[in-house]
C-alpha cells in the first residue's frame, strides 16, 4: 500500500517536510500548493510533481490519501477541514488552530469520519523528551512538585517589516510559535492545567505582537509550572527547549540533547539508573530513519503519520488534533490572563501598623 500524499504551503516547515515524504519508501507525494508561482515552477521542472496554486481545486483534481499542511497557522482551520470533509487524513503543523472553538470542530469532524490527524509538535519524538515520558510514570522523582519550561531563540532581533509569524493575527507571535513547543510538553507529561496566572506577554521588537512569554499553570493536586520564553534572545544559535521538573524524590532536566536525572535514595531506582546523577544522550535513545534533516524527530513524526494510516489507528496517536487542542486552550487562557493584568497591585497590599515601641529588656521577660 502506498500512501498518496499532498504538501500545503512550501515555506521553510513545508519545504522540509516535502524533502523528508518525497523520499519515503511507502509515501506518493502526488501533489504540492502553494501561492508563490515560481516555487512551484521549479518543483514542477525538476520533479515532475503536480503543481497547485488553488487548494480546493488540488483537492478535487487528484486522487490523495492524505494532506500535510504546513501553511501560516491563520489559514489552517478551512484547509484541514475542507481536507476532512474530503475524507483525507491530516498532518497539520503548529499551532493547530488560532481560535479554540475552530479546533474543537475541527477535532470532532475527525473523529467522526475516523480519520487520522495528527499536529507537528516534534519534540514529542526527542528521545531526550521520551525518556522524561516514561520516567515520570514510573514515579522515578517521586511525585513532581514543581516543572520549569523554557525556550529561547533568534528569531526577532530588531525592528522590522513584519512576517506571518509576527502578526497576532496570522501566526500567533511568539506565544503560539515558541511557547505552545514547552507548554505542549507540560500537556503531555502532567495534563491540562487547573488554571493559570502571572502571565506575561511583552512585546521587545515586534509592533503587533509579544516576543517574550511569562507565566505560571496550576494544578488540583498543588503542583505549579513556569513558563518562560524568549524568541528574541540571540544568546542562542537557534531554538532551545528546556524541561526541569522537581520532585520529592529527585529531579529531571532535559533538552533535545540530553535527559539529566538526580535520584535520591528511594527503595525503587528505574532499571538502568543509579543514585546521584545519571545521564541519558538523545543520541542513544533515537532509532534511525530514513531520511535526516534538521533532526530525526522531524522524519520520526512524519513516519508516525504514515503508519498511523497504514494500520488504521485513528484515535491512537501521540499527537492528535484533541491533545493539540488541549495546548491551544493553555495558551487561550494564558491571553484572557495577560489581559487583564497584574491580579494584585501595590495599592492592594496591606500596610503594615505601626508597632508599640517596647523597653531595651522586654523581649527577656
Amino acid at each position: 500500500m502506498v500512501i498518496r500524499i499532498a504538501v500545503v504551503g512550501l515555506g521553510k516547515m513545508g519545504l522540509s517536510h516535502h524533502a523528508m515524504i518525497n523520499v519515503h519508501p511507502r509515501v506518493k507525494l502526488a501533489a504540492v500548493c502553494d501561492a508563490t508561482g515560481y516555487v512551484l515552477d521549479v518543483l514542477n521542472k525538476y520533479t515532475g510533481v503536480r503543481t497547485f496554486t488553488d487548494f480546493d481545486a488540488m483537492l478535487n483534481e487528484v486522487e490523495l490519501d492524505a494532506v500535510i499542511i504546513a501553511t501560516p497557522s491563520s489559514m489552517h482551520s478551512r484547509m484541514v477541514n475542507a481536507a476532512l470533509t474530503k475524507g483525507l487524513h491530516v498532518f497539520c503543523e503548529k499551532p493547530f488552530c488560532l481560535d479554540t472553538k475552530d479546533g474543537e470542530t475541527a477535532t470532532r469532524l475527525a473523529n467522526e469520519k475516523n480519520l487520522v490527524n495528527q499536529v507537528g509538535y516534534h519534540y514529542r519524538f526527542v528521545g531526550a523528551f521520551q525518556e522524561v515520558k516514561r520516567l515520570l510514570e514510573a514515579k522515578a522523582i517521586g511525585e513532581v512538585t514543581h516543572v520549569l519550561a523554557e525556550a529561547y531563540g533568534p528569531v526577532v532581533l530588531k525592528p522590522k517589516g513584519s512576517s506571518w509569524r509576527t502578526q497576532r493575527a496570522e501566526g500567533g507571535g511568539c506565544l503560539y510559535d515558541y511557547a505552545a513547543h514547552p507548554l505542549n510538553l507540560v500537556n503531555w507529561y502532567f495534563g491540562a492545567p487547573l488554571g493559570v496566572g502571572g502571565t506575561v506577554l511583552n512585546k521587545i521588537f515586534s509592533k503587533d505582537t509579544d516576543d517574550e512569554v511569562f507565566g505560571s499553570l496550576y494544578y488540583a493536586d498543588g503542583k505549579s509550572a513556569q513558563i518562560s520564553v524568549n524568541w528574541s534572545d540571540e544568546s542562542f544559535r537557534k531554538m532551545s527547549t528546556k524541561l526541569s521538573i522537581w520532585g520529592t524524590a529527585g529531579r529531571i532536566t532535559a533538552d533535545r540533547q540530553e535527559c539529566q536525572v538526580y535520584l535520591r535514595d528511594t527503595d525503587v531506582l528505574p532499571a538502568g539508573y543509579h543514585v546521584g546523577w545519571n545521564s541519558r544522550y538523545t543520541t542513544d535513545m533515537t532509532a534511525p530513519v530514513w531520511f535526516y534533516l534538521r533532526g530525526e524527530e522531524y522524519s520520526a513524526q512524519l513516519d508516525y503519520f504514515v503508519t498511523c494510516i497504514e494500520q488504521r489507528r485513528a484515535h491512537d496517536n501521540v499527537n492528535s488534533f484533541a491533545s493539540a487542542l488541549e495546548t491551544d486552550k493553555v495558551i487561550a487562557m494564558m491571553i484572557a490572563d495577560a489581559q487583564k493584568g497584574a491580579s494584585t497591585k501595590s495599592s492592594d497590599a496591606p500596610v503594615d501598623q505601626p508597632r508599640k515601641k517596647r523597653g531595651l529588656f522586654a523581649s527577656l521577660r
